[in-house]
């Protein structure tokens, strides 16, 4: 088995299918993360002011068991198909016919694509495998910023030790330049974070952004900390034009920075090399 992942589109073909299955996962990930937080936070606020914690169901990664919040159905197996079952329901419950958000097979579809070539990019060794781990991180940290503004330190911190471990090892950098990375990435944001503070009175972005830069420095190491700035900062700028001009999005609004961060460092994490190279030889 381990000689056939050798062949790169063996691989490729793996990867995608574990990718798949992996978005199913990521999809309950989005979904009860926040929410597990929210009621962490009101036991501990209800502590801290001497009264009973609220009290509520049970609600884990792994339980209870996955179903309509709407009627309560319980998502069979035949249910839980990657991308195939959602298009059999035809986006729809099959015990109250509430619509299912396209957002669900969106994410499997996704993280099987991205799965897939990250494999081939990389192949069968610790930089491919790694990459599968940074990959779902990352859809996982898109989803749930763009549903609540949080980027949770359940993921990013993990995250950040993950690629100081595997640099250790020297499987995307050098063990100092990861080091560096982490710190260049959290102390980047937070000086611009201050910054802005101090010039506007307002808050421009959170601690999260500040922790996923530097889980992203920690894995690619402070070479790719300017070019992921650069990166999603243009991606974000495009992105936020085009909800003023085309959705209306109100000004006052804020915009989620924790996705832009994470598409710059998939391309990053891909392409990155290439287009550092190529920068410095378009500015020298």
């Amino acid at each position: 088995m381990i000689a056939e992942l050798a062949d790169p589109a063996v691989f490729a073909l793996a990867a995608g299918s574990l990718g798949l299955m992996v978005g199913s996962f990521l999809n309950v990930v989005i979904h009860r993360l926040p929410i597990m937080m929210e009621r962490e936070w009101a036991a501990q606020c209800a502590e801290l002011k001497g009264e009973t914690p609220p009290a509520f169901e049970a609600l884990s990664l792994a339980r209870p068991r996955s179903r309509c919040p709407l009627c309560g159905h319980p998502i069979t197996v035949l249910e839980n198909i990657p991308v195939i079952s959602w298009l059999l329901l035809r986006g729809r419950c099959s015990g109250c016919a509430a619509r299912i958000s396209f957002r669900y097979p969106l994410v499997e579809a996704l993280t099987g694509l991205l799965f897939a070539f990250a494999a081939w990019h990389f192949g069968f060794s610790a930089a491919g495998l790694g990459a599968l781990v940074l990959i779902a991180a990352l859809v996982a940290l898109t989803a749930i910023d763009f549903d609540t503004q949080l980027l949770p330190d359940d993921i990013t911190l993990p995250l950040l030790w993950l690629g100081l471990a595997l640099n250790a090892f020297g499987v995307y950098t050098d063990l100092k330049s990861a080091v560096f990375g982490a710190m260049a990435g959290y102390l980047s944001l937070w000086a611009v974070y201050w910054g802005f503070r101090l010039i506007t009175g307002k808050e421009g972005m959170g601690y999260g952004d500040f922790k996923l830069l530097a889980a992203l420095g920690a894995w690619l190491g402070w070479q790719m900390v300017p070019l992921t700035i650069l990166l999603s900062s243009f991606v974000g700028a495009v992105v936020g034009i085009a909800l003023l001009v085309f959705a209306r999005h109100g000004r006052n609004v804020p915009i989620p920075f924790g996705p832009y961060l994470a598409a710059a460092g998939a391309i990053a994490l891909i392409w990155g090399k290439p287009l550092t190279h190529s920068y410095l030889g378009i500015v020298l």
